[in-house]
């Protein structure tokens, strides 16, 4: 089975409208959930019914020992990668990058692949740090 992340715009997008429902509870993939992300739909969870849903997928993922904090050789990596986004001429104060390098550097270390629907910014970090990655579309049909 394949190990996979999901980035936060993918939870928000299935939370909110329903998208990539494969992704988020189709057969075929072992999940697990970054802390990092977590945190971040709380956000973007717009609706009652998508907290209470956020609610229980936190609390399923930790039941079955599936949420992953980046771990403290994961943070030195990530200094690391984000001093090279930064020669290479990229603003790296920003919060969402740092969490976005966490999250790429953490399915690294499990050797999970990560979904998104932000091609640019996690491109931009496997030019530094190979992992691997697979973009998809987050836009709502029709």
């Amino acid at each position: 089975m394949t190990k996979l992340f999901l980035d936060t715009n993918l939870y928000v997008g299935w939370l909110n409208h329903g998208l990539h429902e494969a992704l988020m509870v189709g057969p075929g993939f072992v999940r697990y959930l970054s802390s990092v992300v977590q945190m971040e739909p709380r956000v973007g969870a717009a609706t009652r019914p998508a907290r209470r849903l956020l609610d229980q997928l936190i609390r399923a993922h930790a039941a079955s020992a599936r949420l992953v904090a980046p771990s403290a050789p994961v943070f030195d990596e990530a200094g690391l990668v984000l001093r090279a986004l930064r020669m290479a001429g990229r603003e790296v104060r920003y919060a969402s990058l740092v969490n976005d390098v966490l999250i790429a550097l953490t399915a690294r270390r499990l050797g999970a692949t990560l979904y998104t629907g932000d091609a640019e910014r996690f491109r931009a970090i496997r030019g530094v740090r190979d992992f691997s990655l697979e973009v998809v579309e987050t836009r709502k049909p029709g």
